[in-house]
């Protein structure tokens, strides 16, 4: 549902300094290149002032620095990036959903269902579960027995918490997506593997986002806990027993190994995996692809792959590797004989 907004209307609402208004409505948000009459656009780096001085733009976010840069009607902001985050959500503000429970849907009899919440067709709520406030949980979700869903979260379709699990309040949790599986764990016995049962929890906390098809495992004994803030993105594998702290956030296709403790703010790009029992301080930035083996204990940006160059080349620079420990050691010795020339020099 869009919602059309003058300037200071925008600015009452999100804050921030209206400069040269002329009355323009606000319809949408779209990039500089693209953006039309009735539309906002933003700035947030120089290497854009070219299409800044080209925009059709009805308006723009600017910071202070670049605030002298256009004649267009603009609002000054601190951060144009989080302030165009929120001005989306503003001008599209998202129908509400009817509140009740589908006729197609199975509740169990003892499961509480807050009376402002959406339960949709063919979804099931198991024994004991709790469902707050303004949850909406979309068609064919499955929410386990005692599984607690906190006010105002909204499931998608096909979503499925297994049982015993909890979600905080305000999460998002995109379609297809698993929390509380079983973790991959096996104890050997004479050559054959027996399952270890998982009795712990996933707990996520609040204001959370997981995206499409990401899995969290249950922890083994202890709980799996996502802490507040959170954000994840879709394809995501997040081991047993694992801890993510708050407000960090995971891009696509990345992988966390059982009982792994990451920090708070942290950000691991896309593809990376860290490997089980490790723990990486607050503040890390993990760059994509990359493969961390030890616990990181100091805040900073840590990378672990090598540039793609072609195949013939990287076969050569595979077979170089291999050899690099007895390299080492050549250049070991003749680092001691050049020493010895040194010394026996009059």
């Amino acid at each position: 549902m869009l919602v059309p907004c003058t300037l200071p209307e925008i600015a009452a609402r999100l804050g921030g300094v209206v400069r040269n208004d002329n009355g323009v409505i606000i319809r949408q948000v779209a990039s500089l290149e693209n953006a039309q009459s009735d539309q906002i656009s933003f700035l947030v780096d120089r290497r854009y002032l070219p299409q800044l001085a080209k925009t059709r733009a009805g308006a723009v976010l600017v910071s202070p620095q670049y605030a002298e840069s256009t004649s267009l009607p603009c609002i000054v902001t601190d951060n144009p990036y989080a302030y165009f985050a929120r001005l989306v959500a503003l001008l599209n503000a998202e129908e509400a959903t009817p509140p009740g429970i589908d006729s197609a849907a199975r509740v169990a009899e003892d499961a509480e269902i807050a009376p402002t919440a959406s339960i949709g067709p063919y979804s099931s709520i198991g024994r004991g579960a709790r469902i707050g406030d303004g949850v909406v949980i979309g068609a064919g979700c499955h929410i386990g027995d005692r599984c607690e869903i906190g006010a105002e979260s909204r499931l998608f379709p096909n979503v499925v918490i297994y049982p015993g699990c909890k979600i905080g309040v305000g999460c998002i949790i995109h379609a297809g997506a698993v929390i509380g599986a079983d973790g991959f764990g096996h104890a050997s016995d004479a050559g054959h593997w027996v399952k270890i049962p998982h009795i712990g929890r996933v707990v996520v906390g609040d204001h959370v986002e997981i995206g499409a098809n990401t899995t969290i495992d249950r922890g083994t004994l202890d709980d799996t806990v996502i802490e507040n803030g959170v954000k994840l993105d879709n394809l995501i594998q997040i081991g047993h027993n694992c801890r993510i702290g708050a407000d960090t956030v995971i891009a696509g296709c990345a992988g966390i190994a059982g009982s792994a403790r990451i920090g708070r703010q942290c950000k691991i790009g896309g593809a990376a995996m860290i490997l089980g029992h490790l723990e990486i301080a607050d503040g890390v930035t993990i760059s994509p692809g990359s493969m961390i083996t030890r616990s990181i204990t100091k805040t900073g940006t840590y990378t672990a792959l090598m540039p793609f160059q072609p195949h013939a080349n990287w076969l050569k620079t595979a077979a170089q590797l291999r050899h690099l420990e007895s390299l080492a050691r050549r250049v070991c010795e003749l680092e001691r004989q050049i020493n010895e020339l040194k010394e026996s020099r009059p």
